[in-house]
């Protein structure tokens, strides 16, 4: 059987990512985690052979999830798992090292097939996933996404700030000084072309990468 770990903070869905894998035959639910941070204890806790993690969760968005764990088991394979078929997020999931990339669009084999491939060490990215890759390599330097300019580390400080995060709620979650978190929010507001954290926020929930 093959193990797996859910990470996704809506229960209603996560019910039904759990059905889906259970009813595969051949793999099974070992650990749920409605959180980011909760999701890496869990892994360190079971040590699942597979993990589908959603992008978009709380304390540590699936993108965090994903490096965080690469970095302790390399050899853990993450499916990341949203609505978001966008060739950006596809790019930063691969990345930050995912072997998968479904949308919750997809058909529910898609899951199952995705959670076999990459348990026998290959990578699977859906037909929409595949595309905006393909549009990204298409159009080259050209017509770019504003998020495009962003470090990980800019984008990861980005949707904390849109969700509300004080300076040094953010230093504390990455272990930096609220100097550099300034510096940070300064170069988002340069970068975007934006004026205060309001602004910010209308950005993230525009781009999707916060829930408004």
């Amino acid at each position: 059987m093959i193990r797996v770990l859910l990470a996704d903070d809506h229960s209603i869905v996560r019910a039904g990512l759990c059905r889906i894998v259970e009813e595969s035959g051949d793999m099974e639910v070992v650990a749920e985690a409605s959180d980011g941070r909760n999701a890496v204890l869990q892994a360190r806790s079971c040590r699942p052979d597979v993990a589908v993690v959603d992008i978009s969760m709380p304390e540590l968005d699936g993108l965090e999830v994903t490096s965080q764990l690469q970095a302790e088991m390399p050899d853990l394979p993450i499916i990341i798992l949203t609505m978001h078929a966008e060739d950006q997020y596809v790019v930063r999931a691969v990345e930050a090292g995912a072997m998968g990339y479904i949308t919750k669009r997809s058909a529910p084999e898609q899951l199952v097939n995705a959670i076999r491939n990459v348990h026998a060490g290959q990578r699977y990215l859906t037909a929409e996933a595949t595309d905006a890759l393909a549009l990204r390599v298409a159009r080259g330097e050209h017509g770019q996404s504003p998020l495009d300019s962003l470090s990980r580390r800019e984008l990861q400080v980005l949707r904390r700030l849109a969700l509300g995060h004080t300076n040094r709620e953010i230093a504390g979650a990455y272990n930096i000084s609220i100097k550099t978190v300034d510096t940070y929010r300064f170069r988002l507001l340069k970068k975007l072309g934006l004026r205060n954290n309001a602004d910010l926020s209308r950005f993230a929930i525009q781009h999707r990468l916060i829930e408004p």
